[in-house]
């Protein structure tokens, strides 16, 4: 009797402990579900939001690159050029634009007067390279009247791919529309609403069609009541044309060729007057 006790009691404690171990068994198992559940998987919102993110920082990391055209900080016009700049493609910095209305509103009450017949819709800006009289690329810009704007575009193009020296080309209003201060600073320009020294005719230049080139070197020059007027005045030592000099416009000249090759009509051939910097668009019967 005493023996199938202690057997009795060897199994009621072998049971006893499996039954333990099976509540620490199935304890375990929900600990580790309810682990699971705290987890959540993502939402198609939060994977778009998660992918949209590392996105834009892939596209941030591009354009910091040093590769990347978009890390060169656009010189201002006139200002020379880094090197790697302007040789990463030229041909893209020479181009066309209507005028835009943060321009239009530089140019009013400058070179686009209240008095101003051309209306804006008809002027185009025109942005090229040029190199200055120590060989540097510098940015340059223009306002012409869109009946000449490809013409102007292409001839400063090939002046700049041959390396024709042009010391500034820079908008008369930087000048406040000051065409003696322009000259003066030996600046090239087009468009600027005035009238013809020592007359009350509207200037081609009033028009949008003519351009001035390197302005100090080729001075307007003209007989006024017996007295020889020079525009800019600073420009005496360059009124002999029989003088040899840097940066003269004559009729052996690039520039003289390409403007003429398009068209336009030279003012150092005029008889009353020299405009030896002058270059206009002759007007055509409609």
């Amino acid at each position: 009797m005493r023996k199938k006790r202690g057997l009795f009691g060897a199994f009621a404690v072998l049971a006893l402990s499996v039954t333990v171990l099976a509540v620490v068994w199935r304890y375990g198992k929900r600990q580790d579900a309810g682990n699971e559940e705290t987890v959540p998987e993502k939402t198609e919102t939060e994977e778009a939001q998660t992918e949209k993110a590392q996105t834009e920082e892939v596209q941030t990391e591009e354009i910091k690159s040093p590769d990347s055209k978009e890390t060169a900080e656009q010189p201002e016009p006139g200002s020379e050029m880094e090197p790697a700049f302007a040789d990463q493609n030229p041909a893209e910095e020479f181009y066309i634009t209507e005028i835009s209305d943060e321009l239009f509103s530089e140019m009013q009450g400058k070179s686009y007067r209240d008095d101003c017949m051309v209306p804006r819709e008809e002027l185009r800006y025109v942005h090229i390279l040029h190199k200055d009289l120590d060989g540097n690329t510098k940015e340059g810009e223009l306002v012409v009247n869109q009946k000449i704007a490809e013409d102007v575009l292409e001839i400063f193009r090939e002046l700049y791919e041959a390396d024709y020296p042009i010391e500034k080309v820079r908008l008369v209003d930087a000048y406040d529309a000051d065409d003696e201060a322009s000259m003066r600073d030996n600046n090239t320009s087009a468009f600027n609403f005035r009238f013809i020294s020592h007359t009350t005719k509207v200037s081609k230049h009033g028009e949008g069609l003519a351009v001035d080139i390197n302005t100090l070197y080729n001075p307007y020059v003209k007989e006024v009541d017996g007295q020889t007027v020079v525009e800019p005045e600073t420009a005496l030592p360059y009124v002999d044309r029989t003088l040899d000099f840097p940066y003269k416009i004559d009729h052996g000249d690039l520039c003289y060729k390409l403007f003429t090759e398009h068209g336009f009509v030279w003012g150092g051939d005029w008889e009353t007057r020299k405009d030896y910097q002058h270059f206009e668009m002759p007007d055509t019967e409609e």
